[in-house]
């Protein structure tokens, strides 16, 4: 068994080999605190969240490091916006942003560091790379000096001659324009801390190299985020940590976006669904499977047409555990799963063709339900609940029994009323008059329940919208 990723700096799949036999290192970048998420946001969790679960299906113990950046010039932007403390903002949405982990069903990351809590190893980091020459201060600015770096865009691919690096206001006192801050000089009325130089606050790119540092050590397996941080973010972190003396990252990894009108998703563009909405009208684990079942290197482009194209195929999946449980009791997920699926999750987490191998195993379960092979269709059900575990996907974890739990001081009330026009459909049945039959079992689709013939009777359930 070999887990093979798609390593950003190779440009090829590679077979992993971890630095220490057995364990996984990962550092995620996390959430720019500045508001609340939208699923482009989630997505890159999600996505890394699945990855984490097969590791640990394979049996590695996993230290998963997704970091808070809790202090940014928009965050600063948002607070004087408002009239509120700056902190107030971040605070907010950092839990804005951990309920909607938590809603699609993502493991808590071991650690989940804020960068405003490691200043002292942000000013440790700039210090030596001071006196090694790759960084200066000017100002009361904090610059690295990218021609002392000969790896610098190895990445992402650019040529340092045709190089546009991105700059803030006050960045004053460059050498060279591409050179990039990590310290930003105190500005009035802003959020500041003490350093050699003055006082001032972190650039966005050095909190992570400190924060990898601290919490994984000089060198680590996997780096994650989005294809929107390659340059600058992901580049100047690789800078700041090798010139710092750090191995840093051996494998990076870059989840593709969610586009709208094929434009990725974003708060500047205005074109953000948030998470927060999107749970009031979907189940948060038909989300987790709309978002999380796509290949991590492909594009989602959202629409409601392809999310209730995920509803109807969850629901499959769902009716079927559900039609066996109610015949032969509760199943319990197989210790493995099945080979097909194990080889396509192997080769760069490819989800699509594992989900393949889930939806035939279903259809394998139905056959068997059909033709009463209760034995087949739990040894299916066992199987399917397996798959599921591995995606974050399983209708019967202990995550996701509150959802089905929703409404349930209802359900009581629905069901009798269903059951009273359910009554008057199979008395119109007995005495054949079809019409009035197929108009009850209509108005109920249209009321959103989806009506089964059984051979126990009639049964209902939400169908999609």
């Amino acid at each position: 068994m070999t887990i093979r990723l798609y390593d950003t700096n190779a440009r090829q799949i590679r077979d992993f080999t971890p630095l220490k036999p057995g364990c996984v290192s990962i550092y995620l970048c996390g959430a720019t605190v500045q508001a609340p998420p939208h699923i482009g946001h989630v997505r890159s969790y999600l996505n890394f969240d699945i990855m984490r679960r097969w590791f640990r299906y394979r049996g590695y113990d996993v230290t998963f490091i997704r970091n808070v950046t809790d202090i940014d010039d928009k965050i600063i932007a948002k607070g004087q916006e408002q009239d509120r403390p700056w902190w107030s903002i971040g605070y907010e949405n950092e839990r804005a942003f951990n309920d909607g982990y938590d809603a699609l069903g993502c493991l808590p990351p071991t650690y989940e560091p804020r960068a405003t809590g490691h200043v002292p190893e942000m000013v440790e980091m700039m210090q030596r790379l001071i006196e090694r020459g790759h960084a200066y201060e000017a100002d009361g600015n904090v610059y690295f000096d990218v021609r002392s770096f000969p790896g610098y865009l190895e990445l992402s691919r650019q040529e340092l001659d045709n190089l546009l690096q991105p700059s803030g206001e006050g960045e004053t006192g460059k050498r060279d324009p591409r050179d990039f801050a990590m310290w930003k000089a105190a500005k009035p009325g802003e959020p500041s801390w003490p350093t050699p130089w003055g006082r001032g606050r972190p650039g966005w790119h050095l909190e992570c190299s400190a924060m990898a540092h601290k919490y994984l050590g000089s060198a680590f397996d996997i780096h994650g985020g989005g294809l929107d941080l390659i340059f600058p973010h992901h580049e100047n972190e690789i800078a700041q940590a090798k010139a710092f003396g750090d191995e840093f990252a051996r494998y990076w990894l870059h989840n593709a976006w969610v586009t709208m009108a094929g434009d990725k998703m974003s708060k500047s563009l205005g074109n953000s669904v948030l998470v927060s909405e999107m749970v009031k009208t979907w189940r948060p684990i038909v989300l987790r499977y709309y978002l999380g079942t796509p290949h991590y290197r492909s594009m989602i482009e959202y629409s409601e047409e392809s999310l209730r194209e995920a509803e109807s195929a969850f629901a499959r999946i769902e009716g079927f555990i559900q039609r066996v449980v109610e015949k032969a009791g509760t199943v319990e997920p197989a210790a493995d799963v099945p080979p097909a699926f194990a080889e396509a999750m192997d080769d760069d987490l490819g989800v699509p063709q594992a989900l393949a191998v889930l939806h035939t195993t279903v259809r394998q379960g139905n056959s068997a339900l059909a033709a009463d092979d209760k034995e087949a269709a739990v040894a299916r059900t066992a199987e399917v609940r397996a798959m599921l575990g591995v995606l974050g996907l399983d209708p019967l974890d202990a995550h996701w029994a509150g959802e089905s739990d929703r409404g349930e001081d209802l359900h009581g009330v629905v069901d009798s009323l269903v059951r009273m026009v359910l009554d008057q459909r199979e008395a119109a049945r007995s005495r054949k008059d079809w019409a009035t039959a197929d108009a009850l079992r209509d108005q109920l689709g249209q009321a959103g329940l989806t009506i089964e013939d059984s051979p126990q009777g009639p049964r209902w359930s939400l169908g999609p919208r």
